[in-house]
């Protein structure tokens, strides 16, 4: 069984207010992009060693093979169910640290394929319980519609929210940011206007009313890829923002643009030109 896990961005993103627990609540919405892993399970031999096993493309994988998401996905699944044994295959196209959830997605679809192939039965509802046991945003992926995320990003309610007929520019830079670089500078604070209701305005109106909070951080420190954002709106982008936490920055324009010029403009950077839907 092959899947194509897909990448989303952050439409606005407020830190609302710290928790007892040391986390932050928020406010985003999440919102899809044709911009895709490929991954691939297969039965694993019944005489093979362990239940699984994870072989990844495109993208080195450190450390143990269990910390990976989609081995989490397995073994989340595997405390209270008998899995069969599998072979994991991933394709990385989806950037890796640059707030576009590549891996929460992997996580959801592998949660959604190891669903099928044990006849398990789970309804969504349930998936999404497991999908948060994994990372916040994964239980984004199991629907994956434009969705307003509260809570620490885990907590979903539908968005009536559309870009078709839009473009939408990626840039991704070599840059890695960690949480604590991100929030950083970040004072909670609940917003004067909704996520909700500024997207109910024309695009071009959002840029001046949606805010990513991790952007004043994340340019204090790495001053230059700030200037991605700049560059994104002199291109013509009715909006452009940070995705997440970074590193990666979109541009939303009316026109299609064109990727060669786009990857010369932003050299060193991962690009794509990408049709919304």
């Amino acid at each position: 069984m092959v899947t194509f896990p897909n990448a989303k961005i952050n439409l606005g993103l407020n830190i609302v207010e710290k928790r007892p627990d040391g986390y932050h609540n928020l406010e985003t919405l999440f919102y899809p992009i044709a911009l895709q892993d490929v991954l691939e399970v297969t039965p694993r031999a019944a005489e093979a060693e362990g239940n699984y096993s994870m072989t990844m493309y495109n993208a080195p994988f450190e450390g143990r093979s269990e910390d990976n998401l989609v081995i989490k996905a397995y073994n989340a699944l595997a405390a209270d169910f008998t899995l069969p044994k599998l072979d994991f295959f991933l394709q990385k196209n989806i950037p890796t640290g640059a707030g576009l959830g590549g891996g929460s997605a992997d996580a959801a679809f592998a949660l959604k394929m190891i669903n099928e192939i044990a006849s398990l039965s789970l309804s969504d509802k349930k998936l999404e319980k497991y999908a948060v046991s994994i990372g916040a945003d994964c239980t984004f992926f199991i629907h994956n519609k434009p969705a307003f995320a509260t809570g620490i990003g885990n907590i979903l309610s539908p968005a009536e929210c559309s870009l078709k007929g839009y473009y939408l520019v990626l840039v991704k830079p070599e840059v890695h940011i960690s949480t604590k670089d991100a929030y950083a500078l970040v004072t909670p604070e609940k917003p004067a206007i909704s996520i909700l209701d500024i997207v109910k305005r024309p695009v071009n109106e959002w840029r001046d009313l949606l805010k990513n909070d991790f952007e004043k951080s994340v340019f204090a420190k790495y001053p230059d890829i700030a200037e991605i954002k700049t560059k994104l709106y002199s291109m013509g982008a009715e909006y452009a923002s940070m995705s997440g936490s970074g590193s990666s920055f979109f541009g939303i324009f009316k026109e299609q643009q064109d990727e060669v010029a786009i990857e010369k403009m932003f050299s060193d950077c991962f690009c794509r030109v990408i049709e919304l839907a």
